[in-house]
Parts: structure tokens; sequence; C-alpha cells
């Protein structure tokens, strides 16, 4: 038998779904159900956040407690994105995460998350309004962005890395409108900042491209800099929260909120 024919080893209940994904070729039965899961996902996330936004989504690190100065940043921050009219979305885990969720119910502001299935148990933080599990990261990240009208980033590790340079490859390539990135804390965000330095210096991005964040240890000038370029460059009012379609799943939350104008 060539290892064309040969049968697709059963992987085992306990695999993360992305792995099986990402595992390589297997019987088209199976692809054909990794397809239907995903799309699954999706629409779960569609139907559960179709009326949360325009939200601000922040990244940062799952670990950091409480105590931790960033911690207490962020949650700063989410009661300041929340002012502003806008839901504070983050991945709905501990950390970065909760401050921010915590910061927008300080204030009595609309929270949500997008958390995601892990081998180790990641729940949702107990500062949400609403938020969804998903099965594969792609999912996750395709909805932390469909409905911000910008992005902070936080201190954080590989997975905030990999969301912050996903919104500026976004961005820079014109995939979503030039929506602000804001990252806090300029000590911590200085060798990234070094890093895109040396890129222009070498040729492979451009100068310009540095123009696509803001990097800031103030709450005030990151407000400021999102109210600019997201509420008054899309020009988002306050608006009533629309009606939402029970029979379809949909919930609307109940609060006055951000929307763009025709």
């Amino acid at each position: 038998m060539s290892s064309a024919d040969a049968p697709s080893p059963t992987p085992p209940s306990s695999t993360p779904p992305d792995i099986v994904l990402l595992e390589g070729p297997r019987a088209r039965i199976r692809e054909l159900g990794t397809v239907v899961r995903a799309g699954r996902d999706f629409i779960r996330g569609f139907r559960a956040l179709h009326f949360v936004g325009p939200c601000v989504t922040i990244f940062g690190s799952a670990r950091f407690r409480d105590d931790h100065p960033a911690y207490a940043q962020a949650r700063a921050m989410g009661a300041a994105v929340a002012r502003l009219g806008f839901t504070v979305m983050t991945g709905g885990g501990p950390g970065i995460m909760e401050a921010a969720n915590r910061g927008a119910r300080d204030v009595g502001g609309p929270s949500v998350g997008c958390n995601i299935e892990l081998p180790f148990e990641q729940t949702h933080n107990p500062y949400l309004d609403r938020w969804v599990t998903c099965r594969y990261f792609f999912v996750r990240k395709v909805l932390l962005f469909k409905y911000s009208y910008a992005f902070v980033g936080m201190p954080g590790g590989l997975g905030t890395l990999d969301e912050l340079t996903e919104a500026l490859t976004l961005i820079q390539t014109g995939k979503i409108k030039q929506f602000p990135v804001v990252l806090m804390d300029t000590t911590y965000w200085a060798p990234f900042r070094e890093m895109l330095q040396t890129m222009v210096s070498a040729g492979t991005i451009s100068p310009g491209d540095l123009d696509l964040m803001l990097i800031t240890d103030s709450v005030d000038d990151a407000i400021a800099h999102i109210e600019h370029h997201a509420i008054r460059r899309f020009g988002l009012t306050k608006a009533r929260r629309p009606s939402a379609w029970r029979w379809l799943g949909e919930r609307a939350l109940a609060v006055t909120r951000l929307a763009q104008t025709d």
C-alpha cells in the first residue's frame, strides 16, 4: 500500500482542533468535518457578537495578576475606552484581558470576550457581558478584528505579538481600514520599535509603516488618539441599540453604543 493510500490515523478526542487541522492531508470526509466545525465556530461567533460593536480590542498577557502595574493600566484603559462609547473586546481570559474587561465593568460599559479552547484550561473571566469560546485560533482572530475600530497592545507574550502584528499587517496591506493601533508602555515596546526601525533600514517595510501605531505611557494620550482616528475619522456617533432577532439566536447588549453614520 502506498503512502497516498494509507489510512490517516484517527486522532484522539483530546487532540486540539488546530493540531488536527494543520497535521497534513487526511481522508476527505475528515477534512469536510473540519470545515463544518470551523464554519460552526464562525456562525456561533457571528450570532453572539453581531450587535456588540463598535469595539476596541485590547491585547495583552494572560499571566499578569491584579497586583501587576500593567493590570492596573489595562483596567484604566478598559474604563476609558468604555467611556468613549466603545465595547471593550478581549480574548476573554485572565491577566490583561480580565483587567480590560473589568475596567469596562467598573464604569458600566459593555464588555465581551473571544475565548479559546486550550490543552490547559482557560476559562472566561468574570467581567464579561457576553463571550464565545472558539475551537480554532484563526476563527478567534477573525472575531477579534471583525468588530473593532481600534486595537490596543498592552505588554504581553507571543500571543499578543501575533495579534498585534496581524493587525498591523491587515492595515498595511489594506485588508482592513486604517484603524488606530496603540501600544502601551514605551519601555516594554522599545525593542519592538527598534526591530521595526531595523526593517526600515533594510528596506523590508516603508518608513511610513512606523506611523501605523502610537506608542505611549499615557491612557489619556491613547484615548485622544483613538477618539481622533476612530470616532472622528469613521463618523461614529451615539446610537440606540438595534433590534435583535431572537429566532436567529441574536441578543443585543442593553447599552447605548456608538454606530457608524452613513
